[in-house]
């Protein structure tokens, strides 16, 4: 009895992201256990239904394309999750639990998987020398660097100066650019990025650089947890449980900040 009435004041479960368009841009927090379940089920039921996407991952860089391609044209033997993530730098410290799962379903089902981010060391040339410079478009109106700096420091526990904040900025926006870029190419076949929310927000994320018409063939998809500030706007918000974690600003705090905590 004691479980039962336990059960039925449990908060309702969220739901599952709803794909209403061939091109779907899946945030996540990148370490919500939950939140990769509820991904999982609804690429799950869209490839039952018949969907076949390109699979995009922010966890490779498109440096690792070739290598991708190579290992996907392997026949005998056929490659596995396993030698996929292999590519991956080990530095990159992705927790590959995650997403083993979407790599094996679209290995099953034929699906390409396409790089979607851009390397440190490219991220770096744009904080030095600019978009333009990078092959990137530099027309960025200044409030979207604004945020995305203000966001930055934010995320650094106001460890980071503004200046360096904003050619973070700078970085983020190309990620954001090549993502679109990734997601404009296999738009026909139909394509499911899976990213961090921020690069699904439909203000300064990837969807921005998005053309009209693939804008339209488009749902970007948020899975936030509970206590997000919300206003970050996405075409569906899914709201979740936080994932429990450290203090992610304990160690970057002088100690004698952290002990009056």
């Amino acid at each position: 009895m004691l479980l039962q009435a336990c059960s039925s004041t449990a908060a309702p479960s969220p739901p599952v992201p709803r794909f209403t368009q061939p091109v779907v841009l899946l945030g996540e927090v990148h370490d919500n256990a939950g939140q990769h379940r509820l991904r999982l089920q609804a690429f799950e039921g869209a490839l039952r239904q018949g969907a076949r996407p390109v699979l995009a991952m922010e966890q490779f860089d498109r440096e690792l394309q070739p290598a991708l391609d190579r290992l996907q044209a392997q026949t005998n033997p056929p490659p596995d999750a396993d030698a996929v993530i292999r590519l991956a730098p080990a530095v990159a410290g992705w927790n590959w639990a995650y997403y083993r799962p979407f790599i094996a379903l679209a290995l099953t089902y034929r699906l390409p998987i396409v790089a979607a981010n851009v390397s440190r060391g490219e991220a770096r040339e744009v904080m030095r020398n600019g978009l333009a410079a990078n092959g990137y478009n530099g027309a960025v109106p200044d409030p979207v660097l604004a945020v995305l700096a203000r966001d930055i420091e934010a995320s650094h526990c106001g460890m980071l100066d503004h200046d360096t904040a904003r050619r973070m900025a700078l970085a983020q926006v190309a990620r954001d650019q090549f993502m679109a870029r990734v997601v404009e190419q296999h738009a026909a076949q139909g394509i499911v990025l899976l990213a961090g929310n921020g690069h699904v927000r439909t203000d300064l994320g990837a969807p921005r650089w998005l053309s009209a018409a693939t804008r339209a063939r488009s749902v970007a998809i948020g899975l936030v947890e509970i206590g997000d500030d919300g206003t970050a706007p996405y075409d569906q918000r899914i709201v979740t449980a936080a994932q429990a974690r450290p203090d992610p600003c304990a160690g970057m705090r002088p100690p004698a900040a952290s002990a009056a905590r």
